[in-house]
């Protein structure tokens, strides 16, 4: 868990992000910031360089797909094209974005874009407001591919989206939790024999000398 700012930020639980966004964020531009965050499983620089023709239309709608240009992402890989599920649609619906359709998230004084260090430290704000401990703008991103792995996606698929490089460095940002590793384990029990007790103790009681015996409980 990050502490200070140091270490891996903390996977999100449903009842923290609802927490987050209907109480800790304070206006209709933060939760549209930061649902992109989340729902695009997105860095904080990516979302901060939006412009408005990335996600809305000529006439205002919100697009089927959030664009993520190359220019704007870590490397310079490739363009993503993120499919904007209802929950996203919700929050860009209520961001009043700018006219001049420049920026997604104007900086102060509609200077160039929201810098992400002041984006961050909004965030810290929201998530102090909130009393949620060891998150920060990373949190949305190893959140979404942690539900996106755990539902079963294909990690090919999944790397689509979140822009890694390479299967291995996505497979970093991705949580196990110890019920999961349970679970795994518990598959196992299919390779047990059917009355695989009674097996052992026949097998025990046929190394036992003539005159002893032991009672099987």
């Amino acid at each position: 868990m990050k502490i200070d700012r140091h270490g891996q930020a903390k996977i999100l639980s449903q009842a923290e992000i609802q927490l987050l966004f209907s109480q800790g964020l304070q206006n209709s531009r933060d939760r549209a910031l930061f649902g992109i965050c989340l729902y695009c499983c997105c860095r904080i620089n990516e979302a901060c360089t939006l412009n408005v023709n990335d996600a809305y239309d000529r006439a205002g709608r919100v697009r089927a797909e959030l664009i993520i240009r190359k220019g704007n992402t870590k490397g310079k890989l490739a363009t993503r094209a993120i499919p904007v599920i209802e929950d996203l649609r919700v929050l860009l619906k209520a961001y009043q974005f700018p006219v001049e359709r420049g920026y997604l998230f104007p900086g102060r004084w509609g200077r160039g874009h929201i810098n992400s260090d002041s984006a961050a430290r909004i965030l810290r704000e929201a998530f102090s407001r909130v009393e949620i401990e060891g998150c920060s703008t990373h949190s949305f991103r190893r959140t979404g591919l942690t539900l996106l792995s755990n539902a079963g996606i294909p990690l090919r698929i999944i790397q689509e989206i979140s822009g890694h490089r390479n299967l291995e460095q996505l497979q970093r940002y991705l949580e196990v939790k110890p019920e999961q590793v349970r679970g795994a384990m518990s598959a196992l029990s299919m390779l047990g024999l059917e009355g695989g007790s009674k097996l052992i103790e026949v097998d025990i009681r046929k190394n036992l000398p003539a005159h002893e015996d032991i009672e099987f409980r």
